[in-house]
């Protein structure tokens, strides 16, 4: 049996991670954002509010051949399966018992490794591309150059933090920037790129000024150095962390991609430890960082036998509280709400509503994640309607809402659910919904305006562009009862401070042609913006403009 385990052992460690995999993906419930992008799914593109759109391919693959929550998964846990592999490929000299301790000991591998989010593909293309630039740095070779510009461009269609990984690459060795088929290489993966860019294009860079400027931005708190700290130490662990990362900072490099690897793991942790200034930053954001880290920390526990031995050590632990974790994910055992909600909150109560209405077509008020995870339990199209006082997201770019305007729908919400007269109790809260015999709602309408001045306890005047899509304009039209009201909404930073209604309503716009307004905002003197909703029948307001900044000036 020894004999048959040292001859075979690379077989049984990939084997047995894909299978226990396979096992998790079947028998976890989705979470919320993988719902999301399984939604993404339905709609592919070159691009999405959120993310680029690699994830959506993946999901797509497997929805072709496959059904359920397995489906969704399947490729991205393949790509897990791989990225361990290929990562293992890149270790020198070989100690392939020593990887599999490593890998072992990144809990974040296994236990988030099947999850279908865009990290996975990130970290596979980051250990393929890392191969092939090691590849390209023996030989220069038009093949491996490109192999470079093909996987830089599927780094940056999983992630758009691949472009830091390309940075740091760079940083590390300043003889790239005077080799000509570099460039070559990033002129094709910049080719490659195009379409997305192209897509970006259209919707007004949306995505970048999104994540460049509204995204996360907050005071600082000290808890987020520390919560972040913290969370990349447990990332890499939750145990081994304390030794992977010192480890792979204390390795000394070698040669110009050892380099590469140690540049780019301390580059990803000092960049978001700098991003904790202006926000809450996610611990999973350096994911791509766990290839060279592991790669690294292979090499320095190689060295030091005292280190080595710890890990080792501590191995059963983790390996103890990953089998934990893996049991919780699958069965309802620990009542935690936050467990209860990531894990066991949607399989049944979903298909019971859809049984007790017989629709076809749900809204979910405000919650992106709560109706993608009612569409895929369900089966059936559920649309989020986005209130203008929060951010957008993909559903109002989707042809979701326009397929529901005027048709019958059940509206559904988790608050100040006593105004509903039908609700249902799910194992986290109770759901309240009601008909609606013909669904209006407005989000793909868009205002526009330069931006504004004026002095305190002045009236604010201003004049307002409209974008009314066709089938919007002929709805409108053809149902005059059909009269939501106009909302302006002002705001503090993140925060919403109020709203006026407007003198006129929708039907205004369109058939009066109103593209002018004055209102009395009564704000102190400061800096602020502006976005305009419309009321919809879900009662709230949508989002319908971009920001539109504001001065108010001393009177």
């Amino acid at each position: 049996m020894n004999r048959f385990f040292q001859k075979h052992h690379c077989t049984i460690f990939y084997a047995s991670w894909f299978l226990l995999g396979a096992v998790q993906c079947i028998f976890t419930e989705l979470q919320d954002d993988e719902a999301y992008y399984w939604v993404y799914a339905h709609y592919l593109d070159w691009g999405y509010f959120d993310h680029p759109p690699m994830i959506a391919l993946l999901i797509k693959i497997g929805t072709i051949f496959l059904r359920g929550e397995i489906a969704v998964r399947i490729v991205p846990l393949l790509l897990n399966t791989a990225t361990i592999y290929v990562t293992e490929k890149l270790t020198s000299p070989k100690n392939p018992f020593l990887f599999y301790a490593i890998a072992l000991s990144v809990a974040v591998l296994q236990i988030s490794g099947f999850v279908a989010v865009p990290d996975v593909p990130l970290m596979f293309f980051t250990a393929l591309f890392f191969l092939v630039y090691r590849n390209y740095l023996q030989q220069s070779s038009w093949r491996n150059v490109l192999w470079l510009g093909l996987v830089a461009a599927c780094l940056l269609y999983s992630k758009y933090h691949a472009v830091l990984l390309l940075f740091f690459v760079l940083l590390s060795n300043a003889k790239l920037l005077r080799d000509a088929k570099i460039y070559a290489a990033g002129a094709l993966a910049l080719l490659l790129f195009t379409p997305h860019l192209y897509w970006q294009y259209q919707h007004d860079w949306i995505s970048f000024r999104y994540h460049l400027f509204e995204s996360n931005v907050n005071p600082y708190k000290f808890n987020y150095t520390t919560d972040y700290i913290l969370g990349q130490l447990l990332l890499a662990g939750p145990i081994a962390g304390f030794i992977l990362w010192p480890a792979s900072f204390l390795y000394r490099t070698k040669n110009s991609f050892e380099r590469s690897l140690k540049f780019t793991a301390i580059g990803f942790f000092l960049f978001f430890l700098l991003s904790t200034l202006k926000g809450k930053v996610e611990p999973n954001w350096t994911s791509p960082a766990i290839v060279p880290v592991m790669i690294l920390a292979h090499k320095y526990l190689q060295e030091k036998a005292s280190c080595r031995k710890w890990l080792i050590r501590l191995l059963p632990l983790t390996i103890v509280l990953v089998i934990a974790f893996r049991f919780v994910m699958i069965f309802d055992v620990v009542k935690a709400e936050a467990i209860v909600e990531r894990y066991h909150a949607w399989k049944g109560w979903p298909q019971e509503i859809q049984k007790r209405t017989g629709s076809n077509l749900f809204v979910f008020n405000n919650n992106y994640q709560r109706a993608s995870k009612f569409w895929f339990y369900s089966g059936k199209m559920t649309y989020s309607l986005n209130k203008f006082d929060d951010r957008r997201n993909n559903y109002n770019f989707w042809p979701v809402e326009d397929s529901l305007l005027g048709k019958p729908v059940y509206i559904m919400d988790i608050y100040d659910v006593e105004q509903y007269k039908t609700t249902i109790k799910t194992p986290l809260y109770t759901v309240g919904y009601y008909y609606d015999s013909a669904y209006n709602a407005f989000a793909k309408i868009t205002f526009s305006a330069k931006d504004v001045t004026a002095k305190a306890n002045d009236s604010l005047c201003f004049d307002i562009s409209v974008n009314v899509p066709p089938q919007y304009q002929t709805y409108l039209l053809t149902h005059t009862n059909v009269n939501p009201k106009i909302a302006l909404g002002f705001f503090d930073g993140q925060k919403m401070i109020k709203y006026i209604e407007l003198p006129f309503a929708l039907q205004d716009v369109v058939q009066k042609n109103i593209r002018s307004l004055c209102v009395l905002p009564q704000l102190s003197p400061g800096k602020y913006f502006m976005r305009f909703g419309v009321m919809s029948d879900s009662k709230l307001y949508s989002h319908n403009s971009e920001k539109i900044k504001l001065k108010i000036s001393e009177p």
